[in-house]
């Protein structure tokens, strides 16, 4: 035999071994004069297909997470980059033999929410029948029997494919109250005009989870209207009474145990006069700090908050590849994670966090920053903004803004004046010139 039919031979019993063991799984680095992959995740051997005409042998691999790109596009790979959504807060409002739904907008990732499904049951907890009602963010259901409670979810879908659910919300159709006749006025408590105000029936209740024993403070056109403390499974409900009927901007925010606020959750209410609405599906986002301001490169920097217990929390870490770790909060809620700062470029990044638990997503929070340097420096204690800080939490953000907003051009009451003078330029009104002086405190 002479040696091309050696080499021909030891090929051919190579690959017959090969094909032998295809369902093994290799870990192996990789290496040429150019490059070197290091630590791939796994080479999963693959099945064999075959016809009359063609036989085919695969293999599945995925050597790497991350992300790659071109100008024509942008690849993530790796089990942490699928599409998801975050999950709708709903609001439902019930009529005669009807119930209002509206919720917020699902925000994607890695995906577009193209389109909505409203489920329907009779049972919490039951079997949902869902109906698409395509790319809106309202649908009234109709032909519902007076004085049976219902029960609702709302679905978010890309190109048909499922991405997130609402948490299930109630409303209980009644049939409608005629007004009461004419005749002599005079004594009726409450005033207003035309049950647009005053009736102690008209409730909105607002429910949710947000982190064990956190604060939770619930805004009205950008005033605090409610507080309350969550449960030790972080869930949570507010309910406001009395409520003049009308188009309201409501904001939710929760508050940790370290006192570290949450990013502020804002979502439109529409209220009927005499009538119940429930808002349910509020999902805060984690809190979120960081150990250092400034980390050398190589070291861990803890990347740590509150979210509801025994969650799922997504980590990202905004670089010029971005990084997404996942971790569990345990029984407190608490989450932290010791992420190694080697991969990362010497200059300032960000972290921010979402959470998943039963089928609800939240959104991703409000975003930390940090450096990657030369040297490792602690993060100082904060110090609260000498001016601008409206709502005392220590922050300049979109919450004093939106409190400065609601009194723009309009006349103060006696506390508000007190808090223009304290805390911005003192003429007793909110103008220009105050929210140039938040700009300049701003903290985020």
């Amino acid at each position: 035999m002479n040696f091309l039919s050696k080499k021909l031979s030891f090929i051919l019993v190579f690959g017959l071994a090969f094909f032998t063991f295809a369902h093994s799984v290799l870990f192996a680095d990789f290496s040429s004069t150019s490059f070197n992959l290091e630590n791939p995740i796994n080479i999963i051997g693959g099945g064999q297909s075959t016809s009359t005409s063609f036989q085919y042998l695969s293999t599945t691999g995925q050597l790497t997470g991350g992300q790659s790109t071109s100008t024509a596009f942008a690849q993530n790979a790796g089990f942490l980059y699928f599409p998801t959504a975050t999950s709708p807060v709903v609001t439902a409002t019930a009529g005669d033999a009807q119930v209002v739904l509206s919720w917020t907008a699902a925000t994607g990732i890695f995906a577009n929410v193209t389109s909505y499904d409203v489920g329907i049951s009779t049972t919490s907890g039951g079997t949902f029948t869902y109906t698409t009602v395509g790319n809106v963010l309202t649908s009234t259901r109709t032909s519902l029997t007076n004085g049976t409670t219902y029960y609702f979810k709302v679905r978010s879908y890309a190109s048909g494919s499922f991405l997130s659910e609402s948490a299930e919300v109630s409303a209980t159709p009644v049939a409608s109250t005629p007004p009461p006749g004419g005749g002599g006025g005079g004594g009726g408590g409450g005033g207003g005009s035309s049950g647009s105000t005053g009736s102690t029936n008209t409730t909105v209740i607002f429910s949710g989870r947000a982190y064990p024993k956190s604060s939770i403070t619930l805004l009205k056109d950008a005033q605090v209207a409610a507080t309350t403390i969550a449960g030790s499974d972080a869930m949570f409900q507010i309910t406001l009474t009395g409520i003049s009927a009308g188009s309201y901007i409501f904001s939710v925010y929760g508050e940790d145990n370290r006192g570290i606020r949450s990013a502020l959750l804002t979502f439109p209410v529409s209220v009927t006069a005499g009538v119940t609405t429930n808002v349910g599906g509020i999902f805060i986002a984690p809190s979120i700090s960081v150990d250092k301001s400034e980390v050398k490169q190589g070291d861990n920097i803890a990347i740590f908050g509150q979210s509801a217990p025994v969650s799922e929390i997504t980590i990202s870490i905004n670089s010029e590849q971005e990084f997404f770790e996942k971790i569990k909060s345990d029984a407190d809620g608490i989450y932290l994670l010791n992420f190694d700062t080697s991969p990362l470029a010497i200059e300032q990044h960000s972290a921010k966090s979402k959470a998943a638990l039963a089928g609800e997503i939240s959104s991703f929070g409000k975003s930390v920053n940090f450096t990657v340097g030369t040297k490792t420096i602690l993060k100082p204690a904060e110090k609260c903004p000498a001016k601008a800080d409206l709502n005392s939490d220590c922050r300049v953000n979109l919450v004093d803004f939106s409190i400065a907003a609601f009194w723009y051009k309009k006349p103060l009451n006696s506390a508000t004046i007190i808090l223009e003078i304290n805390k911005l330029n003192g003429d007793g009104k909110i103008n220009l010139v105050d929210f140039s002086i938040m700009a300049y405190y701003w903290t985020g």
